[in-house]
């Protein structure tokens, strides 16, 4: 297959889309970015820095957006082609994350986000959520070509 075939494919992939609710806790943040790696190498996405970016607002859903008894949820997704939308949703619509953060507000995690991701914001609702998404553009991964032996 040549390389504008390769391209005509993935044009034509219907968006690819991962969620999964998960327990608001360390492990449960843990658990977010090991499921983000692996689903996106299933679907050939790079993995940074993606996966920093999930560790980071899963960590700050655990700490900042956690209610007792209720969980979160990481939704990732490719919309368009090179194009990895990261979401994690809690349950704490009135803690929401400050824009331009300087370290002494909330540490480096949102100005890593930022410095990171091409895009990010949040999206209040539906009541008692809100979401916090990060969007990051990548070149494909292209086929792996192992050595001959």
């Amino acid at each position: 297959m040549n390389q504008e075939s390769q391209q005509t494919a993935l044009a034509q992939k219907p968006p690819r889309q991962f969620s999964v609710p998960l327990s608001a806790t360390r492990r449960g943040a843990r658990l977010a970015r090991l499921l983000a790696v692996e689903q996106l190498e299933s679907w050939g996405v790079p993995l940074d820095p993606a996966r920093l970016i999930v560790a980071e607002l899963a960590t700050n859903a655990v700490l900042h957006g956690r209610v007792p008894g209720r969980s979160f949820r990481l939704t990732l997704a490719v919309p368009a082609p090179g194009l990895l939308r990261i979401e994690v949703t809690d349950t704490r619509a009135e803690s929401l994350p400050v824009r331009n953060p300087t370290p002494s507000e909330s540490g480096y995690g949102l100005l890593l986000v930022d410095t990171l991701s091409t895009r990010w914001g949040v999206r209040q609702g539906p009541v008692p959520c809100k979401t916090v998404w990060a969007e990051c553009a990548f070149a494909p991964l292209g086929p792996t070509v192992h050595p001959p032996r």
